[in-house]
């Protein structure tokens, strides 16, 4: 069964939190029972969970986030944040709706600590903070001890799950605004002011937290669709591993080669028709995706999440032939991705009929290929009744993405591969794309420069964007220019405080522990 099935009869009310200020964060969700009401019973625990793994894909009680979790933002969802947040700057979208959607300074890489976007990110973020917070506060072995030893261990189980989400979260909050505010199950509720963590506090708590729970959650063959599994924990481990030295957490790249081979000895493996990794089947895809939030058009709509990727993809000229029909025709590919394809490619998956390839401008849905990438078809081409919504799962973790980042942790020169291992792992993915051996390269092609491009061919889309092109110092530099970037139609450099972003205005007025460099 889907989770969003278990999310639709969710019996714990949507708890409105206020968004002025982050210390309201931390206390209760205004909910009809109050939480110990709540944490009386393992099946409310699970219910408990379930509003967790929500927080990621929904954004309310109602269809579309009324009902809305927090007041003062958009109403958005958390990934419909996060994607505009990872692609919306890139030359992988050039967002048609920039102006009425309030995305123009995010499209030209000029925000400041009041734009719409970088405040809803913000407070979604900890706002799965809270929730996981307040879980973890009633799942301890103090708190469940009048339970009997069969539901203490479900519930401790739940607990490792909880861990994880926060620990994403804090990912988040650590890859886009770097020194945060930190606040744990520990923290008193109410008028606390949580202390400004740097960077390295916060890498050390995500470490910390997944290497604690990593061989307490199921292995593989025992992960139950789409909850929480080891594997999400060492891909997360692996990610964190990649990037740390663009946080300043100093060199990791062995540690991310040795989380990437724990999660290939999980026993993951490709699947083998790449587009079905992005379909209304995808929660059939448990030997590549490791980690998917799901999502459907009939008991979880939001305006965002895969809902967000699927239908902003497509105009109505081909939306039927995706199996969508509310087509918002929202987003195009800049330019330069497109040249990133080889004939033969088979994840060159663009509309390019009668549109010249470059984006004349951000406002023109006449120029610019739109991507084909995502569709709401199942396997057999059958496609929901709803208008509203997809039934296409939101892959997060991607085997595929585990072998690229051993390529480049190898490369950048971690110890614990080799130049052939890394090749080979490369060779698979595309193999699979050219559907032969006709793509495959030889050791000394490998290069980092090869391996960008790669993940820009295999995971266009899929929220990564902005957090490679940051780690290979082309974000805002002069050592990658693309269409429109900075605002201009060539393309130019931007200042680098846009590697990060900045704490919300309000926020800073609320937490007088925060301050922002450099904006």
């Amino acid at each position: 069964m889907k989770l969003n099935h278990y999310i639709a009869i969710l019996l714990i009310a949507t708890g409105t939190l206020f968004s002025s200020c982050l210390h309201h964060l931390d206390q209760y969700p205004h909910i009809d029972k109050t939480p110990v009401d709540v944490y009386t019973s393992v099946e409310n625990y699970e219910m408990a969970l379930a509003k967790l793994y929500g927080s990621f894909v929904l954004a309310g009680q109602d269809k579309g986030g009324g009902n809305e979790d927090i007041l003062g933002s958009r109403g958005f969802d958390y990934m419909r944040c996060y994607f505009n947040m990872q692609e919306v700057g890139t030359d992988e979208v050039a967002m048609i709706w920039h102006a009425s959607d309030g995305q123009t300074n995010l499209s030209y890489l000029s925000w400041d600590s009041t734009d719409p976007w970088v405040f809803d990110m913000y407070y979604r973020i900890y706002y799965t903070i809270a929730l996981s917070n307040e879980f973890l506060r009633y799942a301890n072995i103090n708190a469940i001890g009048g339970f009997s030893e069969s539901d203490q261990q479900q519930i401790m189980q739940m607990s490792y799950e909880a861990r994880f989400l926060r620990a994403l979260a804090y990912s988040h909050a650590l890859d886009m605004f770097r020194n945060v505010p930190f606040v744990d199950e520990n923290d008193p509720i109410g008028t606390y002011i949580p202390p400004r963590y740097t960077a390295q506090q916060i890498f050390e708590f995500i470490v910390n937290e997944l290497q604690a729970i990593e061989g307490e959650l199921p292995n593989r063959a025992n992960t139950v669709y789409p909850r929480v599994g080891r594997g999400a924990a060492y891909t997360l481990l692996a990610k964190v591993f990649l990037n740390a030295e663009t946080y300043g957490c100093g060199k990791h790249y062995t540690e991310c080669i040795t989380y990437c081979k724990k999660v290939i000895d999980e026993g993951y493996s490709l699947e083998p028709e790449y587009t079905k990794l992005f379909n209304a089947d995808n929660h059939l895809r448990t030997n590549e995706i490791i980690l998917g939030f799901s999502v459907d058009s009939k008991n979880a709509v939001s305006w965002g999440a895969s809902t967000y990727i699927v239908c902003g993809q497509c105009s109505a000229t081909f939306g039927l032939e995706l199996g969508v029909k509310s087509s918002w025709e929202m987003f195009r590919t800049r330019s330069q991705i497109p040249n990133l394809y080889s004939e033969g490619d088979g994840r060159n998956l663009f509309y390019t009929t009668d549109r010249p390839q470059a984006i004349t401008s951000l406002d023109d849905p006449n120029s610019g290929y739109f991507y084909m990438k995502w569709s709401n078809l199942t396997d057999g081409g059958s496609m929901s009744n709803e208008v509203d919504g997809v039934d296409t799962d939101l892959p997060f973790f991607r085997l595929a993405d585990v072998y690229l980042m051993l390529a480049e942790s190898f490369l950048r020169e971690g110890q614990g591969t080799d130049r052939t291992t890394a090749v080979y792992y490369v060779n698979l993915l595309r193999a699979r794309a050219y559907g032969s051996d006709a793509g495959n390269i030889d050791p000394a092609a490998l290069t980092l420069d090869f391996v960008l491009n790669e993940r820009a061919r295999e995971l266009s889309l899929e929220m990564v964007r902005r957090t490679d092109l940051i780690r290979y110092d082309y974000f805002t530099t002069d050592k990658y220019i693309w269409e429109w970037k900075g605002g201009i139609s060539e393309g130019r450099v931007v200042d680098s405080r846009y590697n990060i972003y900045p704490i919300p205005y309000a926020e800073l007025t609320a937490n007088p522990n925060l301050y922002n460099e450099n904006y």
